[in-house]
């Protein structure tokens, strides 16, 4: 039997967390949620996590500092940043720079952003 791929869903939004849970779940995913970066480094310390979908604006810490913490904790776990801004050019390099997998808009199709989130697992798969 296959195991389940292990997502955490990091924004401060409960209903974005809420739908991103239930909609990955209901896709095949072992999904858990965090409110903000401290909740988020625990739960990436203490789980085996395949991907994490990370909000760039958090209450307790800007995301991309988040997004270092995890990569230099991490090396190899894909992260995918998520904003609410919309497409920002500026904030796409710095995301990548700093480690990112890939970079979504909060107003994506879920299906699109289920299409990216099978892209980055394939692609670490083939990596490792």
């Amino acid at each position: 039997m296959r195991v389940k791929q292990h997502i955490l869903v990091v924004d401060d939004e409960p209903p974005i967390r809420e739908l991103l849970e239930s909609y990955f779940h209901k896709h095949g995913y072992d999904v858990t949620t965090a409110p903000d970066a401290a909740d988020a480094l625990n739960k990436a310390n203490n789980l085996l996590l395949h991907l994490v979908i990370l909000d760039v604006l958090l209450p307790d810490s800007d995301g991309l500092e988040v997004l270092e913490k995890l990569k230099s904790a991490h090396p190899s776990l894909p992260i995918i940043v998520m904003t609410g801004m919309g497409f920002d050019e500026e904030l796409l390099q710095e995301s990548i720079q700093k480690g990112a997998t890939g970079y979504v808009s909060k107003s994506l199709p879920l299906d699109q952003l289920l299409m990216e989130v099978h892209r980055t697992l394939k692609y670490k798969a083939a990596r490792s």
